[in-house]
């Protein structure tokens, strides 16, 4: 499996606090079965955001985990003045593997009403936004149409992998499971920040999934689209989705 949103490059942001914790987290996403991992740091104005320190951190990470895992990098980007100038100037500094994807995380606080244009600015310039975790956004769980919309418009969706397993709460969950209802999920990621509550593992999500909507969505979820996002190639042909398994108590 690929993990295509984690904070496991230490002292860097809320992620992980020390290199030992890093390399903690990594194994971790080894042991679940994980052979690549995205490390994205926030890019926002709380956090200095320095692509060259981040290089050196995974670097050294890679050095330690002897190739494990192969760790490459990106980051979770806030829409600010500052950070889309930068994009515009420096879009490799911010893409995914400095190929097409970025990674777009909203505030909780405000929606702009521009944000379609923000992504179609993107789009022009060969920047795929990839909107991370909306299920546990409480401005975009009401706000399903738009998000139809900016999907129709050419982004993508993530979904965090313990939205899906409860530990963000039933409206989170549900919202999850909407979203696979309609067909808006393209990638599912840990959003790792630790070891003990958010650790960056995929395979419970990855059993719900397989479970659910069967084996062949699972794999296009967690290991065919977000390679090809870490390529920076096209995601593979839609395919048809099998219906949501009844538990058993709703068969009759």
């Amino acid at each position: 499996m690929i993990d295509i949103h984690s904070h496991i490059l230490p002292g860097v942001d809320d992620g992980a606090d020390t290199f030992e914790t890093s390399v903690a987290m990594l194994r971790a996403a080894v042991d679940a079965g994980t052979t690549d991992i995205v490390a994205t740091p926030h890019a926002n104005l709380e956090f200095k955001f320095d692509p060259a320190v981040n290089r050196q951190l995974a670097d050294a990470l890679t050095a330690e985990l002897k190739g494990q895992i192969r760790i490459h990098l990106g980051c979770d980007f806030h829409l600010t003045f500052d950070n889309i100038r930068n994009l515009m100037e420096f879009p490799a500094s911010f893409t995914i593997n400095g190929g097409p994807y970025l990674l777009v995380e909203f505030s909780d606080l405000i929606i702009f009403k521009n944000t379609g244009d923000i992504f179609q600015q993107c789009l022009d310039a060969g920047i795929t936004p990839i909107i991370t975790h909306p299920e546990r956004n409480t401005l975009l769980q009401q706000r399903l149409p738009e998000l139809r919309t900016w999907v129709e418009q050419g982004c993508l969706l993530q979904v965090t992998t313990q939205s899906l397993t409860g530990f963000w709460g039933s409206r989170a969950r549900k919202f999850s499971e909407t979203l696979m209802e309609q067909k808006l999920v393209h990638v599912f990621a840990s959003d790792g920040h630790d070891i003990e509550h958010r650790p960056a593992r995929l395979d419970q999500a990855y059993a719900l999934v397989k479970a659910d909507w069967g084996e062949a969505r699972a794999k296009r979820l967690f290991v065919e689209n977000p390679k090809a996002i870490i390529d920076g190639a096209a995601l593979p042909e839609a395919i048809e989705v099998e219906p949501r398994r009844k538990p058993w108590y709703q068969l009759w």
